[in-house]
């Protein structure tokens, strides 16, 4: 059996990270925009409101389906890969096997341990060998298609609560002015904490994220106005 040591590298975090980060900053920035438009085309609070937890129960739906369909592809096309080495083991061992020695050559060891160790990974389980080492797939990194939807809803859920927490709770007249740097704090903090996560910069990761949502609550800010104005 095998043993870990103790160190914990940075991008064995890569998958859930990703989906976590980016299904919080949607919740947040897309929610807290719609609220933004709403509120700005003269709508009431109530309306308000709906309209958040409208786009709150969407967003994490379609964000779970996406997911679910994305990393589903990914998962056949990991699954189609290994039907076709496989029947290549089974056709050609022997080639198979100086396949994955040239592959150990090619990353730096002679000739004949690169033979040596292709020969005791063979012997042992040659197809795992080959989906590490030739098609890049291992139980690190296999595509988990129900995971990456439910962390991608949830995420979502949590990060488009934030802001319509703050629009159910202020009155109404406030909903633009307390809803739009609330949200900016939220993305910045979650920028900034999936900077350090990631071993990165948490002040350029905070400034990049919060950049982008303060451009799309102007925008739709924007829209929302002149939509009211014209309805009006």
């Amino acid at each position: 059996m095998l043993e870990r040591h103790g160190t914990r590298h940075r991008s064995q975090r890569g998958g859930w990270l990703r989906a976590a980060v980016l299904g919080a900053n949607d919740g947040i920035l897309s929610t807290a925009s719609l609220i933004v438009g709403v509120a700005s085309a003269n709508a009431d609070h109530a309306t308000v409101v709906t309209a958040g937890v409208a786009g709150l129960v969407a967003g994490a739906l379609s964000m779970a389906a996406g997911e679910y369909v994305s990393v589903s592809s990914q998962r056949d096309a990991e699954r189609a890969d290994l039907r076709v080495e496989r029947m290549e083991l089974a056709s050609d061992p022997r080639g198979e096997r100086a396949e994955l020695a040239a592959i150990y050559r090619h990353r730096g060891l002679d000739a004949a341990l690169a033979a040596q160790v292709a020969d005791q990974l063979t012997a042992q389980d040659a197809l795992a060998a080959h989906a590490r080492d030739e098609l890049g797939i291992s139980e690190l990194n296999a595509a988990r298609p129900v995971q990456a939807a439910l962390a991608s809803a949830a995420s979502f859920a949590a990060g488009a609560a934030l802001p319509l927490v703050v629009a159910a709770t202020v009155p109404h007249p406030l909903i633009e002015r307390a809803v739009v740097p609330a949200s900016l704090a939220f993305l910045a903090l979650l920028g900034a904490i999936a900077a350090r996560t990631g071993g990165a910069s948490m002040r350029k990761g905070a400034l990049r994220i919060a950049f982008w949502g303060a451009l799309a609550m102007v925008l739709t800010a924007a829209v929302g106005r002149w939509f009211g104005t014209v309805v009006g």
